[in-house]
Parts: structure tokens; C-alpha cells; sequence
């Protein structure tokens, strides 16, 4: 197999967008649109990747890190001009070069790869990506000659009656023999009523050298999509939405409602889960199997295990091991650890705390930067008091705990193992094995009480 190296546009602001953000690093299903570009490129084996970079360099250099390496395009003078940047770093290169555009998030490594295979079988100079379209308008039309190779690209407005009613139409995405390509665009002017400098003008001069130049058609037109403004942006997240779906189905996944449910891009889920209607998984997040989320729950880098049950909650960068339960309408707030069988009602909000195995919360309580052994009961009401005003502090329960309802613990406190806490007390201080810890005062009653009160309040 021939060399492999990948060139990705992704210069352009993108005016249309009317954004802050830069173009290429707008999300589709959790991941900006360039990370997925590259994704898809690594799969096909590409030894080295290049980016084009403009408008917000350092933001794209800070999403892709040393995947790629990095050329500036100072001004955006055409995608022939883009491309010539790149020629400091693969002009001596011999081999295959992918040149694809960064806001072209639905391609896949498997269209990738079988256009990168036709090229280096066809022994091609350059083969560009086509697909058919019901309706080509707007689009370059891809002219064949008798031995099914390109004889040109025609562009809307040059095409005659003819050519207008092909509908095999240019992706702009390229494969060219690297030595060839670098060559070709020196040869490539500007003499055009925008003043740059055109990457399909490469065809036409290895065309003209008499080269061989090619077109893979591709099967699906959908991969193709070009994102340049927000319609195009919502288009392609439904897209990639109903492939991502479609993927864990097929993978033993029960999605109630595919249309309803929102899964991004680096989701992992074991078989034999099944996920209701108005879910929302997002980032790392990462479901066992047998496992049931249940509507109106968001899950984002949230790992959980096998069996667990989600009703209704908001998970975050979490984890729930085998055999738990939460909800409905509960709260994992980042760094919350639930151990097995655990069980965590509803109206229960976590935060950087561990409960341990076969723990219960029933309902109604805050724990916040605690340590919960085993076999823990937390009666309801109950409030980990973790702040002073200036510095969080920690608690520790032992296992077989019994907190009462409406029990403060108020952090630093440390309560050994086989105590209980006396519902409606405020423990501020240690409690040692086997004691009960109680922190209120004495009832008393005043007799004839009723008698005393004035008529008005009778």
C-alpha cells in the first residue's frame, strides 16, 4: 500500500455562521466538526495529517492537540492557495495525499478508504469523490469521457444544457499522488473573478498533461454535506444522530424512540440496555448492559455498570457500579462514586462523595464531600453541612450507619462503624463505634396551652 498523508481545509472563518466560534469547531453530536474529520482520516491508516489552519489556529491546535500538524494560511485566497501551504511539509513525500474539507463531518473511514483504494488501483494522478444527486443544482458536474475516466469539472454557470442535466457532482474531497499534486498547483493562477486560486483547476491541468484522472461515486450523498451555516449545522447533527443510533441498535441497544433520543458521538453502550424516549447521553459517558435510562435523563461523562437503573436524574462525571438505582429526579454532580446495589431515591443530590456497597438514600438529602461505607441507611432530610463560608470540609460514615430523618452532619466529623444518629440532630463532633450520636434538645410540653391563646388566634 502506497504512502498515505491527509490534507484538512479548515481556514475559512465561516461569515455565514455568524458566530464567535470558528467555523470547523462547531459541534455535531457532542464533537466539533473537525475532530470528526480526523477521526475518520486516522481510521484509514493515514501516516501523517496536515491542517490548514486561519482564523483561530490556537483553538483547533488546542482540540487536536499532536494529531495533526499545523500550517497557517495568513490570507484565505482559495482552496488551491490552502492547499499550497501545506507543501513545505509533503512536497519530498511520496505516496497518497487526502485532501478533505474540515466542516465535512459525515464522512466516514469506510467512503474514505474505498476512494483512497480506486485511486492508488486506477493509478491515478487524482480521483475526486463524486456523488449522486436528484437534484445537482448549485453543484460542479463531473464530466466523463468514453473510457469512464474525468474529462473535467464543469461549475454550474459554465455548464451547457447538456452538462446541467448530469447529476454526478463534485464532493470536493480529492485523492492525488502527492508529487503530482505539489507540481500541478504551480501552475494554477488566479485569473477569476474572486482572485483566487481553485483546487479543481488541479484536474484540469493533470487532464491536460495527459494524466490519468478519475471519480469514485460514492453511495450515500448525505456523508457530503457541507456545514457553512446553522441549517446545515442542525442538518447534519440529524444525520449523524440517526447513524449514531442506528449504530447501537443494530448493537443490541433497545432505543424505545430513535427520533427522541439524543446519543453523541463517543458513547459507549452494552447490549440488552434499553433507553426511553428524551434521554440525553452525552461526551464519555459509558452504560453497561441490561441497564434501563429512563425519559427525561441526562447522562454526561458518566460511567455506569451493568443492571443500573436511571429514572428521570441528571448524571455527571460520575460512576455507578453494578446493580444501583437512582431517581427519579436526582442529581450526580461531578466526582460522586455509588458503589453496588446502592440505592438513591428521589430529590437526592451527590456531589464528590463515595457511597459504598448496598447503601440506601431514599430521598430528599444533600451529600456533598463525604465518605458512606456499607450497608449505610440515610434517613430523609438529611444534609452533609460540607461549607464554613470559605473552605469545603469532609465527613466519614462507617458501615452500618443509621442516620435518622432530618439529621446536619457537619463536615469535619468522622462516625465509626455500627452507630446511629438520632433523626432531627446536628452532629458536630466524632462518633465512636457502637454509639448513638444525638444532638438535640428535650421535648417538653406545656400543658393548658390552647387555654392562654387570645380569641383571634382560636
Amino acid at each position: 500500500m502506497a504512502n498515505r498523508f491527509a490534507i484538512i481545509l479548515a481556514a475559512g472563518q465561516g461569515t455565514r455562521m455568524k458566530s464567535k466560534l470558528y467555523k470547523v469547531l462547531h459541534a455535531v453530536c457532542g464533537k466539533p466538526m473537525v475532530e470528526h474529520v480526523v477521526d475518520q482520516v486516522e481510521a484509514t491508516g493515514i501516516e501523517k495529517v496536515v491542517t490548514i489552519v486561519g482564523h483561530g489556529a490556537d483553538a483547533v491546535k488546542g482540540y487536536l492537540g499532536n494529531r495533526s500538524e499545523y500550517v497557517l494560511q495568513e490570507q484565505q485566497l482559495g482552496t488551491g492557495h490552502a492547499v499550497l501551504q501545506a507543501q513545505s511539509v509533503l512536497e519530498n513525500e511520496e505516496g497518497t495525499t487526502l485532501v478533505i474539507c474540515g466542516d465535512t463531518p459525515l464522512l466516514t473511514a469506510a467512503t474514505l478508504e474505498a476512494l483512497l483504494r480506486y485511486h492508488e488501483g486506477k493509478q491515478a494522478k487524482a480521483t475526486i469523490l463524486t456523488a449522486h444527486a436528484d437534484n445537482p443544482t448549485g453543484y460542479g458536474r463531473i464530466i466523463r469521457n468514453a473510457t469512464d475516466n474525468v474529462e473535467k469539472i464543469v461549475e454550474q454557470k459554465d455548464a451547457s444544457e447538456e452538462e446541467a442535466k448530469v447529476q454526478e457532482i463534485n464532493t470536493g474531497t480529492y485523492a492525488f499522488d502527492n508529487q503530482a499534486l505539489f507540481a500541478a498547483l504551480q501552475s494554477v493562477g488566479n485569473n477569476n473573478a474572486q482572485g483566487e486560486y481553485y483546487l479543481p483547476d488541479v484536474i484540469e491541468i493533470l487532464k491536460n498533461q495527459g494524466e490519468i484522472v478519475t471519480a469514485y461515486q460514492m453511495a450515500d450523498m448525505g456523508e457530503a454535506l457541507g456545514v457553512n451555516d446553522r441549517v446545515a449545522l442542525a442538518e447534519a447533527s440529524q444525520y449523524m444522530k440517526k447513524r449514531i443510533n442506528e449504530q447501537h441498535m443494530r448493537n443490541g441497544v433497545t432505543l424505545i424512540d430513535p427520533d427522541a433520543t439524543y446519543i453523541e458521538a463517543d458513547v459507549v453502550i452494552g447490549s440488552d440496555t434499553i433507553i426511553e424516549p428524551n434521554v440525553f447521553l452525552k461526551g464519555k459517558t459509558v452504560i453497561g448492559q441490561d441497564c434501563f435510562i429512563g425519559s427525561g435523563s441526562e447522562l454526561s461523562n458518566t460511567k455506569i455498570g451493568d443492571r443500573v437503573l436511571v429514572r428521570s436524574s441528571n448524571l455527571e462525571d460520575s460512576v455507578m457500579a453494578d446493580d444501583s438505582n437512582i431517581g427519579p429526579f436526582s442529581h450526580l454532580r461531578p466526582n460522586s462514586h455509588i458503589g453496588k446495589r446502592v440505592h438513591i431515591g428521589n430529590f437526592v443530590e451527590v456531589k464528590n462523595a463515595t457511597l459504598d456497597e448496598d447503601t440506601k438514600v431514599g430521598h430528599l438529602t444533600y451529600v456533598g464531600d463525604a465518605d458512606l461505607g456499607k450497608n449505610i441507611n440515610v434517613g430523609c432530610g438529611t444534609v452533609f453541612v460540607n461549607y464554613d463560608g470559605k473552605n469545603k470540609h469532609r465527613s466519614t460514615i462507617g458501615d452500618n450507619t443509621f442516620i435518622g430523618c432530618n439529621v446536619n452532619i457537619v463536615a469535619p466529623v468522622k462516625v465509626e462503624m455500627n452507630t446511629f444518629l438520632a433523626a432531627g440532630s446536628t452532629i458536630t463532633k466524632d462518633v465512636p463505634e457502637g454509639a448513638m450520636g444525638i444532638a438535640r434538645t428535650r421535648q417538653e410540653n406545656k400543658p393548658g396551652y390552647w387555654e392562654k391563646l387570645p380569641p383571634a388566634i382560636k
